[in-house]
């Protein structure tokens, strides 16, 4: 009986190791959870470090007054009261509401009634769609920009036109009556391509099949596009009012680009309320209170259509 010394298993001992390190490397490569965790990783990662910490970090300093210097000092509910007594937060909240009004139903309408014109199987139609659309996928500053020159009072392109028409235009975004309403109108072109392409897809999806059963009900056009077209698109229009009323709320760059709040307080929103006393007042306390209104704001609404949709959103 022969003895074997133990070094005479080291290669087959480091076989057995590596051979076990090779399956669980395997078993780990073949686990599909962890790759696709890893895939989703960065992604998390951002999340959590560029927007869910920010707005965390917004809610403490809230409660805080302070600048980017010194230390923030935890006042409690006072900003929150102070906004309630302040007149600039009322005037800019009802500017808001306002540019909302002015923008998300008409919007929505035009924006339906120009998918139905882009709906029909016409040679070319393709073009049209894309030039409808590609103001939504232009810079806001760069439509802002341009529009400031349509608007201007003495060379602008629409007072040339009104002009022709022996008609006086107004100065634009010079004037408190016409500023908020030259923007909503701004607003409106500019949100009427993207709005279309959705209601377009809405309805490229309704079955033919509806139409003709009414065909042959003897329904006419209007028939067919109220008890069918519009019941049908509801979900759409639900969408579409639900990123509409976020969207309007948020208005930012058309404000602050054209007009810069201006004249007297006229434009000035919400969102640039908040620009103005983060980063010119340098309140950021007071700043993260009026950005945590308009979340409160923004969510009752989101949950008031949530609600009723029940009545009006019909699902096929």
């Amino acid at each position: 009986m022969s003895i074997t010394t133990p070094t005479e298993h080291t290669p087959a001992r480091r076989t057995a190791r590596r051979r076990t390190e090779m399956s669980w490397i395997a078993r780990l490569l073949n686990n599909e959870n962890l790759i696709g965790y890893l895939f989703v990783a960065p992604l998390i990662c951002g999340l959590l470090l560029f927007t869910y910490g920010p707005v965390l970090a917004a809610f403490g300093l809230s409660f805080t007054k302070g600048d980017y210097i010194s230390t923030p000092k935890w006042i409690g509910l006072e900003n929150y009261a102070n906004l309630l007594r302040e007149d600039l937060f009322w005037k800019s909240l009802k500017n808001t509401l306002y540019y909302v009004v002015g923008v998300v139903p008409a919007g929505m309408v035009l924006s339906l009634l120009l998918a139905l014109a882009m709906n029909q199987k016409l040679r070319g139609i393709v073009i049209f769609r894309t030039i409808f659309f590609l103001p939504s996928i232009t810079s806001s500053v760069a439509i802002s920009l341009m529009w400031l020159w349509i608007y201007n009072p003495e060379f602008g392109v629409l007072n040339f036109l009104l002009k022709q028409f022996s008609v006086k235009g107004p100065a634009w975004l010079s004037s408190p009556t016409w500023a908020m309403p030259a923007i909503i109108i701004m607003a409106i072109w500019r949100g009427l391509g993207y709005n279309m392409l959705i209601y377009l897809a809405g309805l490229q999806g309704i079955p033919e099949v509806y139409y003709e059963a009414a065909e042959i009900d003897g329904a006419g056009r209007f028939a067919k596009f109220w008890y069918i077209t519009v019941p049908l698109l509801s979900p759409t229009t639900f969408l579409l009012l639900i990123l509409g009323l976020i969207g309007a709320f948020q208005v930012f760059e058309y404000t602050y680009v054209m007009t810069g709040g201006g004249p007297v307080y006229a434009t000035l929103t919400l969102v640039l309320h908040i620009y103005n006393n983060a980063f010119r007042n340098f309140q950021m306390g007071y700043a993260s209170a009026l950005a945590y209104v308009l979340f409160f704001i923004l969510l009752g609404l989101t949950l008031i259509q949530f609600r009723l949709q029940r009545r009006w959103v019909h699902y096929e």
